[in-house]
């Protein structure tokens, strides 16, 4: 048989760098967790010697052993202390400790020394971590920066269903990555306009990349880097000021959004029409009341005009091109088109 290639062990900048999610258990559970099982092993050794008592002498001469001769011996003896005041003198007795309050003695010294051993093995189980989620990490989402429109991102992300793990936050602020990380997220700790950073995060195998950082310098500096890095992969940018838009798409940006425009926007409609406002964030809240989705045109579909659906669509995307529902162009539904249409995310005796 051939022996398997083995995987190369993982550099450690990044396990310095990248973070698996942590385990939602606290540390009080978890130090209350190994408490209960150390005086469970202790109680299970006390009444092992004490329903076999009559395999035990006492060399101090009080007679029978008795329940706390029993949890005085089991304390001693997991303890490993041993001072052998009581010992089991019959051939059934020190079987019964050989096989049983061994493995106990075990467990409990274990136990005890958990949060050592874990500390000693944490690195070894991050790179472990690490190397697996590597080689099998493809087609996810790396979101650069995690504050208002990084977070408002990735709820949407996890809102249209995207599970944790396929989610990349990369950032600099060890707080941020915190929160990213309780959610269950992958993160990155770093400056994304450099290629190593990016790399560690797998940007050149990520189906998406989302850019929201603060300033709009770094937006340009971090799409540049991402999109030599990963030709093929969608990328789309956050911006403040309009006049960067340019910027970005010279970039190879594929979408830009510029952020303050599009609140004023709404600021705007808002005072004359504030209805309309609560149809938008209507439907750019994926969890509830309405959203806007997209699906592949159905065989029976086919040749039918997008207006005569009984989904509300809005508009159909056609070899990478958008066509507004109302484009001649689409009058006839096409194989491989999709559809861009509203859909209900929750009754609406819910909302």
């Amino acid at each position: 048989m051939r022996d398997r290639p083995r995987r190369p062990p993982v550099d450690p900048q990044v396990i310095g760098a990248l973070r698996m999610p942590d385990n939602p258990e606290g540390p009080l559970a978890a130090l209350l967790k190994r408490v209960a099982v150390a005086f469970g092993a202790l109680l299970a050794a006390a009444l092992i010697v004490y329903f076999g008592r009559n395999g035990y002498v006492d060399n101090n001469g009080e007679g029978e052993i008795s329940f706390n001769d029993a949890l005085y011996y089991a304390t001693v003896s997991l303890s490993t202390t041993g001072y052998g005041d009581i010992v089991p003198f019959t051939a059934t007795a020190r079987l019964l400790t050989t096989v049983v309050i061994t493995p106990l003695r075990l467990l409990f010294l274990i136990v005890l020394v958990g949060t050592t051993v874990e500390l000693l093995t944490e690195r070894s189980r991050q790179s472990f971590r690490i190397q697996r989620w590597r080689s099998r990490v493809r087609d996810h989402t790396v979101v650069i920066g995690y504050g208002t429109k990084g977070r408002a991102a990735v709820e949407t992300l996890l809102g249209d269903g995207v599970e944790p793990e396929r989610i990349v936050v990369v950032d600099t602020d060890r707080n941020q990555l915190d929160a990213a990380s309780a959610l269950g997220l992958v993160t990155v700790t770093g400056n994304a306009t450099r290629s190593a950073v990016l790399r560690i995060a797998g940007a050149h195998q990520a189906s998406a990349i989302v850019v929201a950082t603060n300033r709009d310098d770094t937006a340009v500096l971090v799409t540049l880097t991402a999109r030599e890095m990963a030709p093929k992969t969608r990328i789309v940018c956050a911006v403040r000021e309009s006049e960067n838009v340019h910027l970005l798409r010279q970039s190879g940006a594929d979408s830009v959004i510029v952020s303050a425009e599009t609140a004023g926007r709404l600021l705007g409609v808002a005072t004359r029409t504030p209805s309309v406002v609560e149809v938008v964030e209507d439907l750019l809240t994926p969890e509830a009341g309405f959203a806007i989705s997209e699906r592949e045109v159905e065989p029976d579909e086919v040749g039918g005009s997008p207006r005569h659906l009984a989904d509300i669509v809005l508009a159909v995307v056609r070899d990478d091109a958008l066509y507004r529902v109302d484009a001649s162009a689409v009058d006839a539904l096409e194989r491989g088109d999709r559809l861009l249409y509203v859909r209900k995310a929750t009754p609406a005796d819910e909302d």
